[in-house]
């Protein structure tokens, strides 16, 4: 597999269109369907489901998009070790929530374009427990993420800003505007990272059983349910603050008191020896 041919999946995998795909690659359709047989000859599967409306990816698909990601990651990296040129040049990957992109990035990544123009910025958003894993795996160079209550050994962290982890529910729903945390309460509450590690600490803490109604991927979609009127959740106030629904959703009084959430900027110890990644974070130490 060359990176060329990688580089034209990864893109028909995110667009999940082949014409679209076609033109952000500067392929014809015709070399980029040649592209992807070619690959799929390799494989000896299928890497996409087509029909008339839609493209999906099959699941040897999403395996080779993992693998893609981090070979190309890995190639631009050495190529980046290869040069002796002083100048910045070649690629860094930066993953975020939305929340982040609003609120935390727009100064740094500005800031970093103006002063390193050479440098292809690729910015990615999710869930923001999925941060630390994707630097971690090594698709990704930079993440803002919560910082882990327990070190991890491969990873660097620079606290960017403090934020309370609070308790919300919908304004036009029936539950108690006061909560007692019995266990009769239904939750909606991550299904993974720092906000539900704390979480699961007070419940079994004060010994009680939670009534779990929803576990959601991201502070978005969970307060986007919670205004729906699923059940009580817990968010940072800083993505409260920046979501649409902030004005739909009330803070609770009286709720459990968790520890702070602390999000900043996250890499791997490998990653901070490129230099495009390194500038990158001695920028944000300086803003």
């Amino acid at each position: 597999m060359d990176i060329e041919a990688l580089n034209t999946f990864i893109k028909t995998a995110e667009l999940l269109h082949f014409g679209r795909a076609s033109r952000a690659c500067n392929l014809s359709p015709s070399a980029l369907t040649r592209t992807i047989q070619r690959l799929e000859e390799e494989v000896s599967q299928p890497l996409f489901l087509r029909d008339n409306r839609s493209v999906a990816l099959t699941e040897a698909g999403n395996q080779l998009l993992n693998y893609a990601r981090k070979a190309v990651h890995d190639w631009n990296h050495f190529r980046e070790e290869l040069t002796m040129e002083e100048s910045v040049s070649g690629t860094i990957s930066v993953y975020a929530s939305i929340t982040a992109v609003y609120s935390l990035l727009p100064e740094l990544l500005e800031a970093y374009r103006t002063k390193f123009p050479d440098v292809h910025l690729g910015l990615r958003t999710g869930a923001a427990e999925r941060a630390i894993e994707q630097v971690l795996s090594g698709e990704i160079d930079l993440a803002v993420a919560a910082l882990p209550d327990r070190k991890l050994q491969r990873l660097e962290f620079m606290p960017l800003a403090e934020t309370p982890l609070v308790f919300i529910q919908g304004k036009q729903t029936a539950l108690p505007k006061v909560g007692n945390f019995q266990g009769l309460e239904p939750l909606v509450i991550p299904q993974s990272g720092t906000a539900r590690n704390r979480l699961d600490e007070w419940f079994r803490t004060n010994g009680l059983n939670p009534n779990i109604a929803l576990e959601v991927s991201g502070n978005e979609a969970l307060i986007a349910m919670v205004r729906l009127g699923t059940g009580i959740g817990v968010v940072p106030k800083l993505a409260l603050e920046r979501s649409p629904f902030r004005d739909e959703v009330s803070i609770l009084r009286k709720a459990p008191k968790l520890k702070p959430y602390v999000v900043g900027l996250c890499s791997s110890k490998r990653n901070l020896k490129r230099p495009a990644v390194k500038k990158m974070w001695e920028l944000a130490e300086y803003l």
